[in-house]
């Protein structure tokens, strides 16, 4: 069942699941067991609902049954922009647990239904093929893999998988709130839309990411060094699209307003941190610093063609300007 890309990755490398005890999660620790791939698991206690208990329990009885690490983190409350502050809050105990244990690949059990709730979300805000299938089976980060091996499989045939073997699992009471906008769009679209076309939905991502990969194909990274990429252009139509590809691997998304800047402007501040640059047909992306450059280096700087607003990670980095 398990995407046959991503289990050749996950072979390869030392794997974490993030693990919740819901459904996806749950099955996704079984499937993976059943594939033999070695994992550990790392769970978010967010304490919303005496059930957090419980579910956090599980967690580490599957882990002494079946010999894992299991690292457990409780978050602090959040006062507002839930949805948010949790996931970031997630993912930089991930990145951390992954940092310390030298694990390669981080796991997730995104699935079919989450795929098709992220489209119609990027859909109503305007979006173009590569922002609206922004969730892939394999996505490369800077300090690791980020792997959903079940985009193709819908959480009914999971929650199936889970009862015909009698798998233990918790539902998230907070999944169907509507206030967070993601539940708004799974309990009104996505979830039915699901139920009645599931196989033409599938053909239709399969289809979709084929003709992404035409589109996408006018261009090639260069160069890349921790938070740097060069990327050669060779198709100036898919600018805003590899950016926005880029700077998803270093944790930023795009607004259609930032998207459309990008037609007017050539070197551009997202959020105050990410320094985008396009120059003699080339992208540079890096974080946006601000610091003193000795005349002599800077002068060697604009000598070899280095956009002044990458100059600064340049230098802190101490990158060799042949590259």
């Amino acid at each position: 069942m398990l995407n046959r890309d991503s289990l050749i990755e996950l072979n390869k490398g030392k794997n974490l699941l993030a693990f919740s005890g819901g459904v996806d999660s749950s099955a996704l620790f079984y499937l993976l067991l059943e594939s033999n791939i070695k994992f550990d698991i790392a769970l978010v206690n967010y304490g919303l609902r005496e059930q957090s208990i419980k579910e956090e329990g599980y967690a580490l009885e599957l882990s002494k049954r079946y010999n894992l690490k299991a690292y457990i983190k409780k978050a602090p409350k959040f006062s507002s922009n839930f949805e948010k502050n949790a996931r970031d809050f997630r993912y930089s105990f991930f990145k951390r647990v992954i940092k310390m244990h030298k694990y390669t690949n981080l796991i997730t059990a995104h699935q079919l239904n989450d795929q098709l709730e992220w489209f119609l979300m990027r859909l109503t805000k305007g979006a173009g093929v590569s922002e609206l299938l922004g969730l892939e089976s394999i996505s490369k980060r800077e300090d690791y893999n980020l792997i959903r091996p079940i985009l193709h499989i819908s959480k009914d045939e999971l929650l199936a998988y889970l009862k015909q073997n009698g798998y233990i699992y918790y539902i998230d009471s907070s999944n169907i709130n509507q206030k967070y906008e993601r539940n708004y769009f799974r309990v009104e679209f996505a979830n039915r839309l699901i139920e009645n076309y599931r196989d033409g939905i599938k053909r239709s991502f399969d289809y979709l990411k084929e003709d992404r990969d035409i589109v996408l194909s006018g261009y090639r990274e260069i160069f890349y060094y921790k938070e740097l990429y060069i990327i050669e252009l060779k198709n100036p139509k898919i600018l805003s699209r590899v950016v926005d590809i880029y700077l998803k691997k270093l944790g930023y998304l795009l607004s259609s307003a930032q998207r459309d800047e990008l037609k007017r402007e050539n070197s551009i501040v997202f959020g105050g941190v990410w320094a985008v640059e396009v120059s003699n047909n080339k992208i540079y992306i890096s974080p946006y610093i601000k610091i003193v450059i000795p005349k002599k280096v800077k002068e060697a700087y604009r000598v070899a063609k280095i956009p002044p607003k990458v100059r600064g990670y340049f230098y802190k980095e101490g990158l060799d300007l042949t590259i």
